[in-house]
């Protein structure tokens, strides 16, 4: 099945569809493929839980931010609220990534099959 980012249906790449190119190209069995396509995304998730920064060279860095508390406001009543520290996940995108980003128009369509 040749299939290229392009030619998804959905706006976003799934981790079912990420699954099935697995299936697909490398020829790993579907149940093999979601499960490791599951256990990707857990080990990701769970080291940034732990704090710890997720670097994935030639892609990008996932890193957890703690955001101070701050006082904030309803904008449907203007009424004062306090918004609590909280921690979020940033992404920065790596260097090879965004030269491939900005070069999109000179580039052949990456295909995943």
């Amino acid at each position: 099945m040749d299939m290229s980012v392009e030619s998804l249906e959905m706006p976003a790449l799934t981790k079912a569809q990420l699954a099935e190119l697995l299936f697909e190209k490398i020829g790993l069995n579907k149940r093999e493929s979601k499960d490791m396509v599951d256990a990707f995304f857990d080990l990701i998730a769970d080291s940034l839980v732990q704090g710890e920064d997720v670097k994935i060279s030639g892609f990008g860095n996932f890193q957890i931010r703690t955001k101070a508390p701050r006082p904030g406001r309803n904008p449907r009543t203007g009424e004062m609220v306090p918004i609590q520290a909280r921690r979020v996940v940033t992404f920065h995108a790596g260097y090879k990534l965004k030269e491939q980003i900005q070069d999109q128009d000179s580039m052949p369509a990456v295909q995943l099959a």
